[in-house]
């Protein structure tokens, strides 16, 4: 078993406090992605974890044991950095098994691991080449495979494909997700990247200015937003905002104006607005549909949108304009759509699939929508 506990952890570098008392809980065998914008505090976060930043208050438990005087290399964790730190003069065995040299481990175990670690990553072609006749690729999998013959209780990576290009960043996300679920360990993962963290994690962690903003499951945390700052980081391309007012309450609803005149029936209750209070509306690019007619059918009201650029990607189509209040609109199409600039197009909004934020960017009421 490999639990962690983080209790009320305060990170202080002199008097900049940069974690503010942050409690988490990561159980056995979970994928838990740190994400969050660059300073946000996710690698202190991380690093403080594996023992390499001291906590300045509060306590970090793994397995029911506190570690905050524990060193770094008694704690049972690896981790994975950003740059991969090979011995550029030894091979790729004599890396994977360096580790276990300097822990007088005995040659047959070392053999043994080395072996698995090389099979379960591919790499069994490479034992005998060096750092320099490796691809980025083979590089981060042989920086894997030596924290993966320690057998850790927990993986730590810290950002560990920023250094590759996109494609490969593609196949390394896919090989973790694999290697996860072929040796059932815990793994803490840090990157700034959301696809990654919604593609990769059992559980994300969304922070911001050493906070934590939100902890779920990636469809979680796209579905129930719990504020503007979760809903505008979590999804590609980022949400819509739109300035809205209440104008009217109904049983389990209530109605909602655009700046631009445009009324939404929102069919569910937000919980404490009241009529004339002023919110944000929020709506996924991808929940925007283009339509042939202007005004709507009631429920699915239409706004006329005027178009600044189409980005055509092939599989889908961006499109990015302004509505007549000069608010900025972005639209996800699927497949390929081509509308010139300056054009004026009519978008229909379902109004089950908008949030609602108040003054203070909180999400208002239930949220739970049918496209999940």
């Amino acid at each position: 078993m490999a639990e962690l506990r983080l209790h009320r952890v305060v990170k202080r570098f002199g008097h900049v406090e940069v974690i503010h008392g942050i409690d988490l809980e990561i159980e056995h065998g979970q994928f838990v992605v740190f994400v969050g914008p660059s300073g946000c505090g996710k690698s202190t976060l991380l690093r403080m974890v594996a023992g390499l930043e001291e906590v300045s208050d509060g306590e970090i438990f793994i397995d029911s044991e506190m570690v905050n005087e524990v060193d770094a290399a008694k704690r049972g964790l690896a981790m994975v950095f950003q740059s991969y730190a090979l011995y550029p003069h030894m091979t790729v065995r004599k890396n994977l098994s360096f580790g276990l040299e300097t822990m007088r481990a005995p040659k047959a175990l070392i053999a043994e691991r080395v072996g698995e670690a090389a099979r379960i990553l591919q790499i069994e072609p490479l034992l005998d080449r060096r750092p320099a006749q490796l691809s980025g690729g083979q590089r981060q999998r042989v920086a894997i495979g030596r924290a993966i013959v320690r057998e850790p209780k927990i993986f730590l990576f810290d950002e560990p494909l920023s250094n590759l290009d996109a494609e490969l960043r593609v196949q390394m996300r896919v090989e973790i997700a694999k290697l996860h679920q072929r040796i059932d360990a815990t793994m803490i993962y840090v990157t700034h990247d959301q696809v990654e963290a919604m593609t990769m994690a059992d559980i994300i962690v969304v922070l911001r200015l050493g906070r934590v903003e939100q902890v779920g499951t990636p469809l979680a945390l796209y579905n129930e937003p719990a504020n503007l700052f979760v809903a505008g980081f979590i999804g590609s391309p980022k949400m819509n905002f739109l300035e809205a007012s209440v104008v009217g309450r109904r049983a389990g609803g209530v109605d909602v104006r655009l700046n631009d005149g445009t009324l939404l029936v929102l069919p569910r209750d937000p919980g404490g607005a009241r009529d004339g209070d002023r919110l944000t509306l929020g709506i996924r690019p991808e929940h925007l549909v283009i339509s042939d007619e202007d005004g709507g059918d009631g429920q699915h009201p239409r706004v006329r949108v005027s178009v600044n650029l189409t980005e055509p990607l092939g599989g889908e189509s961006f499109v990015y304009g302004s509505l007549q209040s000069g608010e900025a609109i972005t639209i996800k199409q699927p497949g390929q759509v081509f509308i010139r600039s300056g054009a004026a197009i009519a978008v229909s909004i379902d109004p089950a699939l908008c949030h609602l934020f108040d003054g203070e960017g909180r999400a208002l009421g239930a949220t739970a929508r049918a496209a999940a």
